[in-house]
This record gives structure tokens, C-alpha cells and sequence, in this order.
């Protein structure tokens, strides 16, 4: 049985940890060099950098924060922000990325999914997907941290991305992010259960049993947590004792 994966997200703000909520009004919680080496002495599967502001300043990620935080962890990293070339994908692998997220790129320029994965595989390339809930077009896709309205309907738009070779998707609902009121396991459903590639979880986390949630209910093959960590007296040791005592396999 595959194990299912706890996986810490870093925003990244000028140089500093941020965490927001619905993707605004930002909050510093520190160096985040100093917070991943805290997840990664908890033995974190994972960790996700995403630069939120990259793409507002039209800058790329900030590939010194990636260097000394690969430098000093051991767990793998995945980082993204700003990613708009293959040019970008090179850098942050050669500064010690294991991954790279695209998220804004991917959908105003798909094909850029489609080469990173013939030049570096599909287990390099995450597809990062925003999503608000909106009338016309249900779960849609938002770009550019959140602020720009595409049209797209997640589903079809993680269908693509999985024909475009992607080898994992992490689904945020950006209703849910930061408000510690849990995942929206319907979102997370729909995806996992029409496409066939890892989708991780992430925006909403307030206690374990969230976390539980998206595993048990969602499908997902990974769960991403910030708010939880910051706030409450919730770490990642926690979590994977729980999952053990609940019946999710995790690694230990």
C-alpha cells in the first residue's frame, strides 16, 4: 500500500514566512530557512515553497532561500513561484529543488508542462491549481496568486494537466485557506477520483481530523498543512502519530 504523505507549505514574502488567509492579509511567522529545518528535524515527507509575490513583481523565486534551505534539510523540496520558463525549472533544480510547482505559467502557456516533463520527467513537475468557488463556472481556476479569474473549471483543467504529463497536482481551495475550517473535500474528491496521477490536498487544515479527512474522504494522496502549524500546538510528529493510531499508513 502506497503511503500517504504529510506535507508542510511555506509561503514565501519578500525574503520571510508568511501565512494568510483566502490568500490576503499576511502574517510573518518567521525565517523560513529556521521553519523548514523545525519540519525537517519532525520528519516531514515533504515540503512546498511557493514565492506568492513572484509573479506580482515579475521576478523569479528566490533561489537563495531554496539553496540555503536544500543546503541544511534533507527532506525533498518542492518550489515554486514565478516558474515561467525552463530556464526558471533549471535554476531551481540546480539550487536544490527535488520539484518544481507551476502555477500561473501552466495556464497561460500549457505546453511549458509538456517540455519540463520530456526534459526533466513527470516526477519533477507538479501543476499547482488555485480555486474559488464561483457561479458560472463552479470550482474555477484562479492564476497569479489567487487574483486573476481564468474561466477554466478545475476538473477539466487538472484532466489537461494530467494529459499534459504532469506528474502530481496540488489542489488548493482558496475559500478555505488559512480559516482552520478544513479542507473542501468535495473539490479534493472530484479531482482524485477523475484523474490518475498523486493530487495533494491543501487550504483549510485546523486540527487532525482534517488531515484524516483528506485522506479518508478527499482520496488524496498527500495532505499539505500551514495554519496548523503556526498557531496551534499541532506539528508534524503529531500528525503522523495520529494517522498510525487512525489506520493511515504513513511513513514512520
Amino acid at each position: 500500500m502506497v503511503k500517504k504523505r504529510i506535507i508542510p507549505i511555506i509561503l514565501l514574502k519578500e525574503g520571510r514566512c508568511v501565512k494568510g488567509v483566502n490568500f490576503k492579509d499576511f502574517r510573518d511567522v518567521g525565517n523560513p530557512t529556521t521553519v523548514a529545518r523545525v519540519y525537517d528535524a519532525q520528519k516531514a515527507d515533504e515540503l512546498v515553497f511557493l514565492d506568492i509575490m513572484a509573479n506580482h513583481e515579475d521576478r523569479s523565486t528566490l533561489f537563495e532561500v531554496v539553496r540555503k534551505t536544500a543546503d541544511e534539510c534533507f527532506m525533498p523540496l518542492c518550489v515554486g513561484g514565478g516558474v515561467k520558463s525552463i530556464s526558471d525549472i533549471r535554476v531551481l533544480l540546480k539550487n536544490g529543488a527535488d520539484k518544481v510547482s507551476i502555477n500561473t505559467a501552466a495556464v497561460e502557456n500549457p505546453t511549458l508542462v509538456e517540455e519540463a516533463v520530456k526534459i526533466f520527467g513527470s516526477s519533477t513537475i507538479l501543476v499547482s491549481i488555485d480555486v474559488k468557488k464561483t457561479e458560472k463556472f463552479g470550482h474555477e481556476v484562479f492564476t497569479h496568486s489567487g487574483t486573476v479569474a481564468t474561466g477554466l473549471n478545475a476538473l477539466d483543467w487538472a484532466k489537461q494537466v494530467e494529459r499534459l504529463g504532469a506528474g502530481e497536482i496540488l489542489i488548493t481551495s482558496i475559500d478555505q485557506e488559512g480559516t482552520r475550517n478544513g479542507y473542501d473535500l468535495d473539490l479534493v474528491k472530484v479531482i482524485v477520483n477523475n484523474v490518475g496521477i498523486p493530487v495533494i490536498a491543501s487550504g483549510g487544515v485546523g486540527n487532525l481530523k482534517d488531515l484524516e479527512d483528506g485522506i479518508n474522504i478527499g482520496g488524496a494522496s498527500g495532505v499539505s498543512l500551514g495554519s496548523i502549524l503556526h498557531f496551534t500546538d499541532q506539528n508534524v510528529i503529531k500528525a503522523r502519530n495520529y494517522f498510525k493510531t487512525v489506520g493511515i499508513n504513513v511513513r514512520m
